[in-house]
């Protein structure tokens, strides 16, 4: 135990767990596992049986945090620390509140005045854009996109994802469906990894553009955790070509049939278009069928 850090009573720890590999999990998060009062976890058989893989005995209660109970368990949780009992929190696998519930939980805790220690370790986030040959900064995290259609190609529209490398995790299951509405809206050109089963025994990586991914071997028969690294947009010289008027409006209908706001659309048509606000507002004015 003489590795631990000597902390105060009453505070929140926030403990990475493995990934992939139980072997990533470190000594010292075991440490601080089995000294404090409480430990909340997103899924508590999972969290019971990592424990048991690692021959871990833990001597505070376990108990659930998720999106649909993490307000009434919040008042628990700084009861517990005003009491001077320390709390942790883990997720699946990886960092907490990054993908993860947890984000109400910290806010609260730090309003409250409480210590939050971090004991890292494992993260998809930063395996992936590591290992990803994408440029590593500056880079985002989305997490996993919506399942259903309309609101993930809204997502994929949002303008944080149009220039920084994007890091989005993908279900197996619409592998296919989110790889097509990616390389659709972000551009078939556009480069990007494909990162499966990170940190496990048979980790695999496809990398190239947008476009290939959606056709290529991964999408024929899914298997295991996805994560998909974005790389910036290739730089473009900017064309000698002056779009017209019926080629603005012809981006703007294809932008709004995407996001369903006109402002947004006229944003997203311009800049495809190289053009500034004004002026492929003034373009769109010179159609008369718009």
């Amino acid at each position: 135990m003489a590795d631990v850090v000597e902390t105060k009573s009453g505070t929140l720890w926030i403990v990475a767990t493995p990934i992939g590999t139980l072997s990533d999990f470190s000594a010292r998060a075991g440490q601080v596992l089995q000294q404090v009062s409480l430990v909340l976890a997103e899924d508590t058989r999972r969290t019971r049986r990592l424990l048991a893989g690692l021959d871990l005995k833990v001597s505070g209660s376990l108990r659930s945090l998720h999106e649909h109970n993490e307000n009434t368990v919040v008042p628990a949780v700084l009861q517990c620390l005003r009491e001077g009992r320390d709390a942790a929190i883990v997720s699946d696998a990886g960092t907490p509140v990054l993908s993860d519930p947890g984000f109400e939980l910290v806010r609260r805790v730090r309003e409250a005045g409480f210590q939050i220690a971090s004991v890292p370790g494992p993260s998809a986030f930063s395996a992936a854009l590591a290992a990803s040959g994408q440029p590593p900064l500056p880079a985002v995290l989305i997490g996993f996109l919506p399942p259903k259609k309309g609101q993930r190609r809204r997502r994929l529209s949002e303008p944080i994802m149009s220039q920084a490398t994007t890091v989005i995790f993908l279900s197996p299951h619409r592998l296919g469906a989110e790889l097509l509405d990616a390389a659709e809206i972000l551009g078939e050109g556009r480069p990007a990894t494909l990162m499966a089963e990170l940190s496990k025994r048979h980790e695999r990586a496809e990398m190239g553009t947008l476009g290939d991914l959606a056709a290529g071997r991964e999408v024929q028969k899914p298997r295991g955790e996805y994560v998909l690294v974005i790389g910036p947009p290739p730089s473009e010289p900017r064309s000698s070509h002056k779009p017209g008027p019926e080629e603005a409006n012809q981006a703007y209908l294809a932008a709004l049939d995407i996001t369903g706001e006109r402002r947004e659309a006229m944003r997203i048509a311009a800049r495809e278009l190289h053009l500034g606000r004004r002026e492929f507002y003034a373009l769109l004015l010179e159609n008369e069928d718009l």
